[in-house]
């Protein structure tokens, strides 16, 4: 009796499988077993050296999922690893480093896509990009910092290089036309600073840095600087801010109704004591507006004439000329008395009478 109440619980078990596996077929609940998206679970990685000219080769690293497919991507990073950006065409496993990659860290990256949805998996970055041999080579150009203007001065900055250490800089500053081509060197200008000169007027400067260590030696140019005023359509150069305040400009670009002033006139000695020595004097030149000229021309002439009258010479960036008289043999040597010149400021070309020429009637001191 007992065997068959066992039987028949059996029986009715299997039944009862059966019956609800025969009503899932119905109802159509059968769940096949559920797919599953991609999950990045070992980092890709990156074999080779990080050095231009040589292959880096990319691995998707380690997936979980089903039906996969992989895409790549090369990404160009800071020496940080940070800001990273794709290298246009680096699509596949491999990737050749290129000069653009100098001072640069690289990373791979590996896109896992099926019909569940994507995952992006990336590589630890390769080491600073460098050159094979440790040469000195430039991954961010030099840089020059000061207005470009006659007086002023510019400073150079090295930009940053890759190479083996110590790396030494050497510096070479180079007068270019007003595109930035046509370089020449200029001489004797080697140092980190430099002044413009009236020589720059209507040119682009740019500086060379050449860095050097024991594997050898590279070399880096600037973006050339804005062209320095003057030296083009019939101008004298524009106007120049002095170092010493004031502003200084060409006697070519005194506008007609203003006129040249001899604004100063310093005599050294003064008191003139001796018929033996020189007498130096310094005249200094504005316009009427109180810009500082120059190139103009200047006379000066003792009345009566007791000393030797030079020969006329333009002012300077500053607006000054200098010059060394000679007293004559006649020259008055007495307390209380003083000796007279005209000095006139003029400009080359223009007529004698006419123009913006200026003059003035000064003095100076002698004693016995």
């Amino acid at each position: 009796m007992r065997n068959k109440i066992i039987g028949e619980r059996q029986r009715w078990l299997v039944s009862g499988a059966a019956v609800v596996a025969l009503a899932a077929l119905i109802t159509g609940s059968v769940v096949a077993a559920s797919a599953a998206a991609p999950v990045n679970t070992g980092e890709p990685t990156i074999k080779g050296s990080p050095l231009v000219g040589k292959d880096l080769t990319g691995s998707a690293g380690s997936w979980t999922g089903t039906a996969i497919s992989y895409s790549y991507r090369w990404l160009r990073c800071n020496e940080n690893a940070a800001n990273c950006v794709g290298i246009t065409g680096a699509t596949s496993k491999k990737y050749r480093v290129i000069s653009a990659d100098l001072g640069a860290t690289i990373r791979f990256e590996a896109t896992g896509k099926n019909a569940e949805g994507t995952a992006i998996g990336t590589s630890n970055p390769t080491a600073v990009i460098t050159t094979t041999g440790g040469v000195p080579a430039s991954t961010a150009p030099p840089k020059i910092s000061g207005t470009a203007t006659i007086g002023s001065t510019l400073t150079a900055a090295t930009g940053t290089w890759v190479g083996d250490a110590p790396i030494t800089y050497s510096f070479q500053w180079r007068r270019c036309d007003a595109g930035g081509n046509a370089c020449k060197d200029i001489g004797q200008a080697t140092k980190s600073t430099f002044r413009i000169t009236d020589k720059e007027a209507g040119s682009t400067i740019r500086i060379e840095v050449i860095a050097k260590n024991s594997r050898g030696t590279g070399t880096a140019f600037s973006e050339q600087t804005a062209v320095v005023p003057g030296g083009g359509g019939g101008g004298g150069g524009g106007v120049i801010n002095l170092p010493g305040g004031g502003k200084s400009i060409d006697v070519k670009d005194v506008p007609a109704g203003e006129r040249l002033i001899v604004n100063a006139v310093v005599f050294a000695p003064n008191p003139v004591k001796s018929r033996t020595k020189p007498i130096n004097v310094t005249i200094t030149v504005k316009d009427t507006r109180g810009y500082f000229v120059r190139n103009a021309l200047v006379f000066i002439r003792s009345t009566p004439i007791l000393t030797s009258t030079p020969t006329d010479a333009p002012t300077q960036t500053d607006g000054k000329v200098a010059y060394s008289i000679q007293p004559t043999s006649s020259f008055p040597l007495r307390n209380g008395y003083n000796v007279q010149f005209f000095v006139k400021a003029y400009r080359k070309g223009d007529p004698t009478l006419a123009g913006v020429s200026g003059s003035r009637l000064v003095q100076v001191a002698t004693a016995k």
